[in-house]
């Protein structure tokens, strides 16, 4: 249901539609009753002298019961309960209807003056009091003259007196109605109860008073001492009535803040609440810039039913409160120095204001502030300041709290070191994203996984690691679109999440995305390459459900670390060898207590006399349910469930028994053993490999490690301990697969290694790709300067080998001369081999690992 809207408010000066009719209506009634002849019954007669004296007096009577002992105020209006009614009755039982008209009037006039009201409220009430008295007057001529001070004296004189009190009632509804609206005048109609009830008693009190008066005039002696008696009683009333006001909306303002803080609606029933409290024309709110909070000025108009961004305190009130950190009152009713009632003049249409500070702590964290008291004569008083001062007191409490519930709100779907959404966010976006999907879109999530944080952490210590996550942060942020969603979900792992036209826009978004991430990053005088793979996963072709829709991207990101490019869109098959990989973690751990993990040779030979100068030991495992299982699922099983040392243990065991029983002692068998970046970290791994050599007394010089160049060459000298044990113990490391990493040729004259292995990728391309050809060349040249051998991977033809014996390769490796094989196929193809080749030298014999 809509809800309506508030009646425009329109200028005082149409209170005339009101005032001009009444003003009519009291001349017109006025002339009736003085045409009326007949001498009224029951009434004193006097002569001019003392009728004007009386009269007079009846003049002074009617001001001073005039002051107000009782105020509410509807919106702008104030309105006052007083004793006139007392004085009315008396009145029109002592004097004639027109003379009580023209006394009346002038003591409306002279009260107006006094309160010093506008002109357009003067004469409303002047013509009010006019109007209602002359038809009193009249009504009290419409009944049989009076006699007495008995019961029927009574009705009478309370009809003509309630006359007198709806005539001034409904006057006052129609000017309200006029210059507010309609809902304003409905509210006075609301509120008309007590003003009824009061006049009724008033009326009461005053035939209790004629009575006494008509008994005897000393009874004036006794209306006095009641009179004010009943002042005080009044004024007593009033104080009670507005304490028990202001205590009752004290605790609504406390429950309401209480409430509301916990929805972020705590401005709006702060301050609606605040400006009734305080019968305030304006109450505003400020609050500076906070951290991720941006400036708060939100202000509460009696004629707005909404908050408005603007505020009427002088700006020299607010500036002063918050430096002194005390509360600014200025008004004719609440003093200031001349500097803030300069700064009330120029702020038109101000005549008072009180700002208080909003502390929390010692620290002030805005204001709260009320400007103007409503109605014309109405001022702030001394009296008011505690009790604002009191609100603010609560307000700030409840905003601290408030900002704390929006802090913690934040912090539980935020990450703390880069304040990006976290993985709860992340997901409920998702969630919000798949349900309200295009047809001719998707909803694409890309995960990026930072390489190598791991060994920054280890080697750099956390703070730099947090810092390359810190930095992503900010890369991704600043490079996504502005649609998108940033979030990091995982230690090393944050998302993109987008709306996209299809999986290849998706796609190539990530690429962009990567590149743009792909940068050196300056720690100091260190420089770090940190690089991310991707995985992209898309809805609703790889799942409607967001974490399926995360866990499936991050399947990717993990395919795409062993791919060039480092992007990798999710297929069925990535989850199928996942959930393959999580299967076999107990069953490598059987296979290894079992002995059912074989080692397979696969021979290193010199290029120009095919002679064998060594073997690579390759693990291989044949699962009795899935068959053949990839050395890449198991390694990757082995290092994410701790059994990476003793896979390892197993493979270096088999070679260097194999190594010993070799049967050609003129040729000994060096062997060559892969080692994951993880061992490089083990301190005890040298110490085990000195013991392993002593118990197979094989030569450490027969032995040779091979390491990935993402784990000897990661920028960082975290594997450094390690390598320069191993070497010292006598044995030979390589770096493998050469050349698909970022690392420098020349940071390998670092390194204590011996042998460099060309990657296959290029080897395998030299015949047809003139890149490749051209980067082993420069590898193979390169390594030579350094003194290193080096070793040519995937060597699977004659012009390939060719290619290499030009370039001065030394040892290749490749189908070209033998696939892997179990140890008694090796020793048979050694046997023929030999038999061949009896004429050639026996003896270079180089091994080196490379990653």
């Amino acid at each position: 249901m809509p809800r309506p809207q508030p009646s425009p408010r329109r200028s005082p000066d149409h209170a005339w539609l009101i005032t001009g009719p009444l003003a009519l209506l009291a001349v017109v009634m006025s002339t009736a009753l003085g045409l009326i002849d007949g001498q009224e019954a029951g009434r004193v007669a006097r002569d001019a002298g003392s009728e004007l004296f009386f009269a007079l007096v009846l003049l002074a009577v009617m001001v001073a019961v005039a002051i107000p002992n009782l105020h509410f105020v509807i919106r702008r209006q104030a309105f006052v309960l007083t004793l006139t009614e007392i004085s009315l009755v008396l009145a029109l039982f002592y004097f004639r209807p027109l003379t009580v008209v023209v006394i009346a009037t002038l003591a409306a006039l002279v009260t107006q003056i006094r309160r010093r009201v506008g002109p357009a409220k003067l004469w409303f009430n002047v013509a009010k009091e006019a109007a209602a008295t002359s038809l009193a007057g009249l009504v009290l001529y419409a009944f049989p003259p009076i006699e007495g001070v008995g019961p029927g004296t009574w009705g009478i004189l309370f009809a003509v007196v309630s006359t007198h009190t709806l005539v001034g009632l409904a006057a006052v509804i129609g000017v309200i109605t006029i210059v507010q609206g309609s809902q304003a005048g409905l509210e006075v109609v609301r509120t008309a109860a007590p003003t009824l009830v009061t006049a009724a008693i008033n009326v009461s009190l005053g035939l209790v008073v004629l009575i006494a008066l008509e008994t005897t005039w000393w009874a004036i002696v006794l209306v006095v001492v009641l009179t004010g008696a009943l002042g005080l009683v009044y004024r007593s009333y009033a104080q009670f009535f507005r304490q028990h006001r202001t205590l009752a909306d004290m605790y609504d303002l406390t429950r309401a803040m209480s409430e509301s803080g916990q929805d972020g609606t705590l401005a709006d029933s702060l301050l609606g609440r605040v400006r009734v409290l305080m019968q305030a024309e304006y109450a505003t709110l400020w609050l500076p810039a906070q951290g991720r909070h941006p400036e708060v000025l939100l202000t509460a108009r009696v004629d707005d039913p909404g908050l408005l961004d603007l505020a009427r305190t002088p700006a020299v009130a607010r500036a002063r409160a918050i430096k002194a950190k005390k509360t600014v009152a200025v008004g004719s009713r609440l003093g200031g120095d001349e500097e803030l009632r300069t700064g009330l003049r120029e702020a038109d249409g101000v005549k008072d204001v009180i700002v208080v500070p909003l502390r929390s702590g010692q620290a002030v964290i805005g204001s709260l502030e009320v400007v103007n008291r409503l109605g014309e004569t109405s001022h702030f008083m001394p009296g008011d300041v505690p009790i604002f001062e009191t609100i603010a007191a609560h307000a700030a409490i409840a905003l601290e709290n408030s900002r704390l519930v929006d802090r913690l709100r934040y912090d539980a779907y935020h990450d703390g070191l880069t304040a990006l959404p976290n993985r709860k966010r992340v997901l409920g976006a998702l969630e919000e994203a798949v349900q309200v999907c295009a047809p001719d879109e998707v909803v694409a999530v890309l995960l990026f996984d930072v390489d190598a944080l791991r060994q920054v952490n280890e080697s750099l210590g956390h703070a730099a690691g947090d810092r390359v996550l810190v930095e992503v942060a900010a890369r991704l942020r600043s490079s996504s679109p502005s649609a998108a969603l940033v979030g990091r979900i995982g230690g090393d792992e944050f998302v993109v999440t987008l709306r996209a036209e299809s999986a290849e826009a998706a796609l190539a978004l990530a690429t962009e995305l990567r590149e743009q991430t792909h940068d050196q990053m300056v720690f100091g005088a260190l420089t770090l390459d940190v690089d991310t793979a991707v995985g992209v996963a898309i809805h609703p072709e790889h799942g409607s459900d967001p974490a399926t829709l995360v866990q499936r991207a991050g399947l990717a990101a993990t395919a795409a670390k062993s791919m060039p490019g480092s992007v990798q869109l999710f297929n069925p098959g990535l989850e199928s060898r996942s959930v393959r990989r999580l299967g076999l973690a107990g069953d490598l751990s059987r296979a290894l207590d079992n002995d059912e993990l074989k080692v397979y040779f696969q021979p290193k030979v010199t290029l120009d006399d095919r002679r064998l100068v060594g073997v690579e030991c390759l693990a291989r495992w044949e699962h009795p349910a899935h068959g053949a299982v990839s050395p890449e699922d198991f390694v990757a099983v082995a290092e994410h469930t701790g059994q990476l040392g003793r896979l390892t243990e197993s493979v270096l065991r088999e070679g260097l028994r194999r190594s010993r029983e070799w049967s050609d002692p003129d040729h000994p068998l060096a062997v060559a053993v892969n080692l994951s970046a993880r061992t490089l970290t083990d301190p005890y791994f040298p110490a085990r490999v000195q013991e392993l050599l002593a118990e197979f007394k094989v030569a450490p010089e027969l032995l040779t490690f091979e390491i990935k160049e993402a784990g000897v060459l990661d920028g960082t000298d975290r594997p450094m301990p390690t390598l320069r044990r191993l070497r010292d113990i006598g044995v030979r490391l390589s770096v493998d697969d050469f050349g698909t990493g970022y690392s420098s040729l020349s940071y390998l004259r670092r390194l204590p290694v011996h042998e460099v292995k060309v990657d296959r990728s290029f080897v395998q391309g030299m015949a047809t790709d003139p890149g490749d050809l051209a980067i082993v060349n420069a590898v193979v040249t390169l390594s030579q300067q350094f003194g290193l051998t080096v070793v040519a991977e995937g060597v699977e033809s004659e012009l390939t080998l060719e290619l290499l014996q030009d370039i001065g390769c030394q040892i290749g490796q490749g189908f070209l001369f033998s696939r892997p094989l179990p140890y008694e196929r090796l020793e048979a193809w050694f046997g023929a081999q030999s038999e061949s080749d009896l004429s050639l030298a026996s003896d270079v014999r180089r091994l080196r690992a490379v990653p």
